[in-house]
Parts: structure tokens; sequence; C-alpha cells
């Protein structure tokens, strides 16, 4: 019987201690987390500190020890923290080369939302760009306006015109001027008479 037990003790004993450093890890985490963020509140409570400050420095403060007692408990698995720090920061730079490649795009999906519920100009009005100092860019009625482009239909002296789209965000980088649709002539080229 002592041996059946030898051999047992033997067979799982790694697999035992194994389990005990782990919960000895995510013990000693959550003891810390909570000292760390009850020393917090005490602080706040003793120096007026204000709670927008506290909220996210608790915040900070817990994921950071959890964060590094998930990297124990997975080294004790044999996961070397060196290939996650490698996985995560490679995961970071993708994600951020393709947030700057889609950041256009993404600035005139939001100016779009922003149009069509601000309502700065609405279709049928006359809208004109303006750089600094008092120079056009672009100059026409409001023909449609999607998630990315605004239409606009120039109008020449000459009485011929042009379709130009202008991207969303361009109207809240530049002076926009306005004249509503009911408040304007439509627009005549001039006469040679």
């Amino acid at each position: 019987m002592n041996e059946q037990w030898l051999m047992l003790v033997q067979e799982w004993g790694d697999q035992l201690l194994l389990g005990l450093q782990i919960m000895l890890i995510l013990l000693i985490a959550y003891v810390l987390q909570r000292l760390v963020v009850r020393g917090l509140t005490r602080l706040g409570n003793r120096y007026p500190l204000p709670p927008e400050l506290l909220l996210p420095l608790r915040g900070g403060v817990r994921w950071f020890i959890i964060g590094g007692a998930l990297i124990m408990v997975l080294e004790r698995f044999g996961v070397s923290a060196t290939v996650l720090w490698t996985a995560f920061s490679g995961f970071v730079a993708v994600a951020a080369i393709a947030f700057f490649a889609i950041w256009s795009v993404l600035s005139n999906l939001l100016c779009a939302v922003l149009i069509m519920t601000v309502g700065p100009f609405r279709i049928g009005d006359l809208v004109e760009l303006v750089e600094s100092f008092e120079k056009p860019i672009v100059k026409g009625r409001v023909t449609d306006i999607n998630l990315l482009y605004t239409t606009l239909e120039e109008v020449a002296e000459d009485g011929t015109g042009a379709t130009v789209q202008v991207p969303n965000s361009l109207f809240f980088q530049k002076v926009v001027r306005r004249w509503r649709g009911a408040e304007i002539q439509p627009i005549k080229p001039a006469s040679n008479e």
C-alpha cells in the first residue's frame, strides 16, 4: 500500500506542486490588488483627490497586477514572457498601422454623421469653403451627402458647371459659408447684352 501511495505521489506530485504555485500566485495577486486599491481609496479620502482621477488609477493598478499575475502563471506553464511580449507588441504595432491607414476614412465617416445630425448645411444649400485670407476653395450647391463625400454642383460664370466631391472632413477643417436653399436665387450665368 505504501508503495502505491509513493508511486501516486511521484506521478502526480509535479502537477500538484504546479497547481499550488498557481493558486499561491493568484492569491497573492488578489490580496495585493485589494491592498493597493484600499490604500488609494484611503489616500483619496485623506486628501481631496477627485474621483475622476482615482477611478482610472485604481483600474490601471488592478489590471497591472492581474496582468503580472497572468504572466507569472503562464511562465509556470512554460510560456516565455519574452514570447508573450513580442506577440503583444507585434499585435499593437499592426493595429496602430491599420488604424493610421484608415484614419481618413474614419474621419470622413464621423464627419458625415456630424453633418447629418448637427446639420450645418442641407441638400439644396449653397456652400463655399474658404481658405485663410478669404481665398475660396470651392463653391457650389449641395446635391448629395453620403458617408465619405458631399457632392457640390459648381456653376461657373459662363453657365458651365462641374460636379465636385468634397471629403466630409474638409467641412470641419476650413471656414464654411452657407446660404440656405430658400434664401438664395438660382445661380444664373451673367448675360452679355
